[in-house]
């Protein structure tokens, strides 16, 4: 299937590891161009050097107000065009209500919430019709995950705002829609799921709770991500669809 994506430019933050560099990944192997993001220079140049010559790698902090203007001017500056944006930022640590500091708090609403909401107001300024915003927020949005409390606590509310921003941004023919990983085998995953101490036993654990009895990949995710930012996924927009392996009990 054509997706649509060749010669198509996009932003995605958070992309040096994990979520965001697997959808860069299959952007570009798809035949999009991708400026890719990270906070460190060196590591997000390393990262798009990867991809080869379809890739430019700029050092942006999500929760640096300035970060969307200078990421949209690089895909214009490099390749001449915008046509998306993939809004991905790690975790904020985890931790329980009586654990997580004001200090954390604040960090994590920083990076996570306002930087996102900045993100997607710049794009949203600057996109034409049959452009996109999507978000990789997490599967916290319909559950809470224990132990990630200050992740339960913005991802929900980052998920409204981008149905808010769906339907003001319909009538111009821009779409948003939102990403809800649960267990893709990425480093923060394992570390969270514990797979150092005792690998075999408690990965058996968490993918018996997988209806499909196992943990996705980040290719997939990667997959998932680059269909519905290209133009294949046209008719698609304020949805938050769940990459899980049917973990989610429901609609």
């Amino acid at each position: 299937m054509d997706l649509g994506l060749n010669n198509r430019v996009y932003v995605v933050t958070g992309a040096t590891r994990g979520l965001g560099n697997a959808a860069a990944r299959e952007l570009v192997a798809d035949g999009a161009k991708v400026v890719l993001s990270g906070r460190d220079e060196k590591t997000a140049v390393a990262a798009a050097a990867e991809l080869g010559p379809n890739a430019v790698g700029v050092a942006a902090d999500n929760s640096d107000a300035g970060a969307p203007e200078r990421l949209i001017a690089a895909a214009r500056e490099h390749f001449g065009r915008f046509d998306g944006i993939l809004i991905s930022v790690g975790g904020p640590p985890p931790g329980y209500v009586a654990d997580n500091t004001d200090e954390q708090w604040q960090a994590g609403f920083e990076s996570v919430f306002l930087g996102a909401v900045r993100l997607a107001r710049a794009a949203a300024a600057e996109l034409g019709e049959g452009g996109v915003v999507a978000f990789v927020l997490s599967a916290s949005v319909h559950e809470p995950i224990p132990g990630l409390t200050i992740s339960n606590g913005l991802r929900p509310g980052l998920a409204g705002f981008a149905k808010s921003l769906a339907d003001e941004l319909g009538p111009r023919g821009i779409r948003v829609v939102g990403l809800l990983p649960a267990r893709i085998d990425t480093d923060r995953v394992r570390e969270l799921d514990g797979l150092s101490a005792d690998p075999e036993a408690t990965r058996a654990a968490h993918e018996s709770r997988i209806p499909l009895r196992r943990y996705g990949t980040p290719q997939e995710f990667g997959r998932t991500a680059a269909f519905l930012l290209s133009p294949a996924a046209s008719y698609l927009t304020g949805v938050m669809l769940p990459v899980d392996g049917g973990a989610r009990h429901g609609f």
